[in-house]
């Protein structure tokens, strides 16, 4: 009984950027600790420890450091990899104008850095260490975000994943190109063959997981061989693994063959349906799934045991806090990181290069740039790779460690400064309905006095709006007179070519009072939706032709739409389908017991507008 009380709290808090950046801290701690104990010989003995791997003739042989330094690490990159493909297939950055703001203040956020450390270490082995200051650490970044940032910060969350998404690739390319060994062209002739034989893959649409599995590993055999240093081959390699949207047709397959598991339950048929699933969610998604756990709660802190070990005895805490090596990190990431970004992301916005996203204020900026000088992940790894002089690696890492907690505390005081002067208390988008459900305007289905209200924004176009998947009709059948169901436009061009114009088509047969049979029949035709077969759903509902054609070109419609949009972007909702529930916008699943139960919650509670009104339009 116990365990159960304990295990959902725990699944929650490993489901945060808390939980990462607890682990790592923690790894970080016990680094140090050890490094400066008793048994400090056998934290240095653990990583020089060589480890073997080797199959016939072959072999490859490096200490355990190097392992994880060039192995572990190779999947963390891999992963990051992955979710910028992701987010430019799918997410945020298929917008590419969202991209120009993060892109200048993540640039800013590399050059002013640098250009500062290499401001007091100018010349010498010194300064080789000015890639220690370009990154940032994403996890701890995130961490520290949860704990000194604002409440509510999803917009801020997601510019600083963009930003640190630039920047991490900008600073994997240093990695690989500055920070390499002599070269073997012969293995970069092979890492390149790997890379396209991926990309072959992702355009054949292959949806198996092993094919990219096997060409990624043999990816990074070579380019070890290669002398670049593997973690830009794990970055390139997640680049190219494609992220692709759930096909309805695929999925409706896969519920096909669960309901025949269902009904025959073998093994083969079972088998058959796992296959069904798993095709139905891409190769990029899936592995994400599965390594981003073992990335966040294992590579990392294990890479932070690795490398956070200084021995600060015998006067070295002294040496390095004189040091310019050290002063020059801290100035770097601190000052730097904080200037940079912030000056770059408002310049640009300042000359109308882009805009910051929605709820995010000048003084939050600042407040992320600042956590945003926790280089950590990255810097120690190019700290390794910079310095062959043992006491620069060791000042260099004095430098990270204490920029983390000065850059931590920097941001909690940009953060509350922000708060009191600026009023920018939170950072999100907003979750209330702007404009209240209006009888004399909306189409409704159900009593205009039902307690309970659901409005959907959809896209005629999108394959998961409520009429496709059905859910708005379970919903109806499970609340009867006690719903009344609101649906408004929210047609996504850039990603459903004929949205808009479906769009018009259903307000143009609303104008002959057919708005829900054109409705419905849209959503079952899907697949055309071009102009002359709008015209023929008019005729074959009846309508009068002449006047939907006419209709259809009406700006009084298309400006009803505009406002629409106007009113889903100031509610907060930017893809389809988008519920609020009453007037609350509704996240996470959106099936049918999922929004069921939340109804449920607040049934009861909630006066719906007394004002009649008429039949459903």
């Amino acid at each position: 009984m116990l365990h159960g009380q304990l295990s959902e709290p725990l699944r929650r808090f490993l489901g945060t950027e808390s939980a990462g950046a607890a682990l790592l801290l923690t790894a970080t701690v016990v680094a140090v600790v050890w490094a400066n104990s008793p048994w400090s010989a056998a934290y240095v003995a653990l990583w020089e420890t060589p480890v073997s791997l080797s199959a016939g003739d072959a072999g490859m042989t490096m200490d355990l450091g190097h392992w994880v330094n060039d192995a572990l690490m190779t999947i963390f990159f891999f992963v990051i990899g992955l979710e910028v493909r992701r987010e430019l297939s799918l997410g945020e950055l298929t917008d590419r104008r969202r991209i120009v703001v993060p892109l200048v203040a993540g640039a800013a956020g590399l050059v002013v850095p640098a250009l500062l450390y290499l401001a007091v270490n100018p010349s010498g082995e010194a300064a080789r260490g000015w890639g220690v200051v370009i990154g940032s650490d994403t996890a701890f970044l995130l961490g520290a975000l949860a704990v000194v940032g604002p409440r509510l910060s999803t917009q801020l969350r997601l510019f600083l994943l963009t930003m640190t998404v630039i920047d991490d690739i900008l600073a994997v390319s240093v990695i690989g190109l500055v920070y390499s060994d002599d070269l073997d062209l012969g293995a970069i002739g092979l890492a390149l063959l790997c890379l396209v034989a991926l990309a072959a893959l992702a355009r054949r649409g292959v949806w198996q997981t092993s094919p990219y599995v096997v060409l990624v590993v043999l990816l990074w055999l070579a380019t070890v061989r290669s002398g670049l240093h593997p973690s830009i081959a794990g970055m390139v390699a997640g680049l190219l693994v494609p992220a692709t949207a759930p096909r309805r047709d695929v999925v409706e397959g896969a519920a096909t063959l669960v309901r025949a598991f269902r009904q025959s339950p073998m093994p083969s048929v079972g088998r058959t349906a796992q296959r069904g699933i798993v095709r139905a969610i891409s190769v990029n998604e899936r592995l994400q799934s599965v390594l981003h756990p073992w990335a966040s709660y294992v590579v990392v802190p294990v890479f932070a045991l690795a490398n956070a070990g200084v021995d600060l005895r015998g006067g070295m805490l002294g040496d390095a806090l004189r040091s310019p090596v050290t002063w020059g990190v801290v100035l770097g990431l601190v000052v730097g990181k904080t200037v940079g970004i912030t000056a770059g992301a408002l310049g640009a916005v300042r000359l109308g290069l882009g805009r910051l996203p929605q709820g995010v204020g000048h003084g939050q900026v600042a407040g992320g740039a600042a956590l945003s000088g926790i280089g950590f992940t990255v810097s120690l790894l190019i700290t390794a790779l910079a310095f062959d002089d043992e006491r620069l690696r060791d000042e260099a890492t004095v430098g990270v460690l204490l920029a983390a907690v000065l850059a931590t505390g920097l941001g909690w005081l940009v953060f509350r400064l922000a708060a009191v002067l600026l009023g920018e208390r939170t950072a999100e988008l907003p979750r209330h309905l702007v404009a209240p459900v209006d009888p004399e305007r909306d189409h409704i289905r159900g009593p205009g006095t039902a307690p309970l209200t659901l409005v959907e924004y959809l896209d005629f176009e999108c394959p998961f709006c409520a009429r496709a998947t059905g859910v708005g009709r379970e919903l109806r059948e499970h609340f009867g007179d006690r719903l009344r169901y609101v649906v408004r436009h929210l047609p996504l061009p850039d990603v459903h070519p004929n949205a808009e114009r479906a769009a018009m088509a259903a307000e143009a047969a609303g104008r002959q009072g057919q708005f829900w049979a054109m409705h419905d029949l849209l959503f079952t035709r899907q697949d055309r939706l071009h102009p002359e077969a709008l015209v023929e759903y008019a005729a074959e509902l009846g309508l009068q032709v002449d006047r939907f054609v006419e209709d259809l070109s009406d700006g009084g419609l298309a400006a009803r739409i505009r406002e629409d949009v106007a009113g889903a972007e100031a509610s907060g909702a930017r893809s389809t389908p988008t519920f609020f529930v009453v007037d609350r916008r509704h996240s996470g699943p959106y099936d049918a017991a999922t929004l069921i139960r939340e109804l449920e919650q607040v049934a009861g509670t909630v006066q719906a507008d007394p004002a009649p009104v008429a039949e459903p339009r």
